[in-house]
């Protein structure tokens, strides 16, 4: 009994534990099938907080797409969650640039979006803010998907 108590509170507390990163190429693999909207963004950049808001939206009502960010600065660790938290963003932010894996350059003007189709191709790159209306237009209402 005792190790099968042991065996459980050992699994609780596993389940508790964040997991190990997945990598930007295993996570758009899994996201085959949904719109991918990317979007790069800095805390420094007015233009990208105004449109945090409209992405955090996009992300949380609409389970065809999947909103990841990329912070333009490269933080991390607790410099990158300060910032989150600051400008209130609730959608997953990538540890890492994904734009080589996608074959471009990255992007020299913020705010940046890249809209990835639900085969994997990238469809579209928006650049400026953009709202939540523009970001539906470039997915999922402009092709006749819900």
């Amino acid at each position: 009994m005792r190790t099968a108590c042991l065996t459980l509170l050992l699994l609780t507390l596993a389940a508790c534990q964040p997991s190990a990163p997945q990598s930007n190429a295993d996570l758009l693999r899994d996201l085959r099938g949904q719109w991918v909207v990317i979007n790069y963004w800095a805390e420094w950049c007015k233009p990208c907080i105004k449109e945090i808001p409209e992405l955090n939206a996009l992300d949380s009502d609409y389970d065809a797409i999947t909103v990841l960010g990329v912070n333009y600065d490269g933080a991390t660790g607790e410099d990158l969650q300060t910032q989150l938290e600051t400008l209130q963003v609730g959608f997953r932010t990538l540890a890492e640039d994904p734009a080589a894996l996608l074959g471009l350059n990255r992007p020299t003007v913020l705010p940046t979006t890249l809209i990835i189709n639900p085969e994997g191709e990238l469809l579209d790159t928006l650049i400026g803010p953009q709202t939540l209306e523009s970001l539906l237009a470039a997915t999922v209402h402009a092709h006749g998907a819900d």
